[in-house]
């Protein structure tokens, strides 16, 4: 199987010391240090796209990103025998951020600033394609899935004999649900008020799987779904995987949006728009969504469990928003 990845590694005149599967494609020691090799499925213009950013980024200060390597012939795909087609892009074996680690997530939040006052300044071309690197509203997404949330509950209220998933659900949806309805009104009022947060480039899909701690510095990997949106999203989705396994420690939260806005500071619409992205309950969601969608005669118990964590904590996330968002 080596002698295929060998065969396109010669088209970047590399060579591999050693070849592994990794999560995203195969990981390849060369001399020229770590890459990853990955099947490309998409747009050679998509890819031109992502390279003009990351190599701004790192002239800009943030070296560790994993951008494309161009073949020795300048391609940024290399083709195999069978048609099938490659990318290379520089790789690190470094470590994830432990979301549990108060030191490790503080200076990932300040790496989330770093990066977002580089993409800021990064100006728009005119050969992207912006209808591809847009994202619809995310009214419109917390929309949809409210629509998904009442459809769910229907379908439960509707059966004669319910399991236990279900009426835990039942017993705790009309306050979810309402959460859900505020996030999503409030989202549309402050579109109107405000015309929205500014849009941005952003990662995309920033999470602690995307932030690697080296021994002097972070990388930030896996930018295939970077686009032109809120910011803010990039924050969210970074901060409540983290304040989620700290049980919304609100003192721990303050601490994070500090060390982001030591960096970039978030304007009251930024912020107005992160308080709703909190309010919106979408771990909720995922867990009656993923039932909804699948078979329903059997729940696995770890749903259940999940679903009782999040009445739990429901308290604790609420004083979250009050305290560290003064909102409304």
């Amino acid at each position: 199987m080596n002698e295929r990845y060998l065969e396109i590694l010669a088209q970047y005149d590399l060579t591999a010391d050693s070849i592994r599967k990794g999560r995203s494609g195969m990981i390849c020691e060369t001399a020229a240090g770590t890459v990853l090799l990955s099947e490309y499925k998409g747009t050679l213009k998509r890819l031109e796209f992502e390279q003009q950013v990351l190599s701004q980024v790192r002239e800009a200060g943030i070296d560790r990103v994993d951008d494309y390597i161009r073949t020795a012939q300048g391609e940024l795909i290399a083709v195999g025998e069978d048609g099938t087609r490659y990318v290379l892009k520089r790789w690190f074996t470094d470590r994830e951020c432990n979301i549990r680690d108060r030191r490790e997530v503080r200076p990932a939040a300040a790496q989330i600033a770093r990066l977002h006052r580089i993409l800021r300044g990064i100006g728009q071309k005119e050969e992207w394609n912006l209808g591809s690197i847009l994202t619809e509203p995310m009214e419109l997404e917390m929309e949809r899935h409210n629509q998904e949330l009442k459809r769910a509950r229907n379908y439960m209220k509707n059966k004669r004999k319910k399991t236990e998933f279900e009426s835990c659900v039942l017993g705790n949806f009309r306050v979810f649900y309402e959460q859900a309805v505020s996030a999503c009104e409030g989202l549309k009022k402050l579109r109107q008020e405000e015309g929205g947060a500014p849009l941005f480039l952003c990662h995309g899909n920033l999470d602690h799987h995307h932030i690697l701690i080296g021994e002097t510095d972070m990388a930030v990997i896996e930018f295939h779904r970077m686009h032109l949106g809120e910011q803010m999203e990039d924050l969210y989705y970074f901060l409540r995987k983290v304040m989620e396994k700290h049980e919304w420690n609100v003192g721990l939260g303050m601490e994070l949006m500090a060390a982001y806005e030591h960096v970039l500071p978030v304007s009251a619409t930024q912020r107005r728009y992160l308080y709703y992205l909190f309010l919106y309950p979408e771990k909720y969601w995922k867990q009656i969504n993923f039932y909804f969608n699948a078979n329903k005669a059997w729940i696995p118990a770890r749903n259940i469990e999940k679903l009782k964590s999040l009445e739990e904590q429901l308290e604790a996330r609420e004083k979250f928003l009050e305290k560290t968002f003064l909102f409304p």
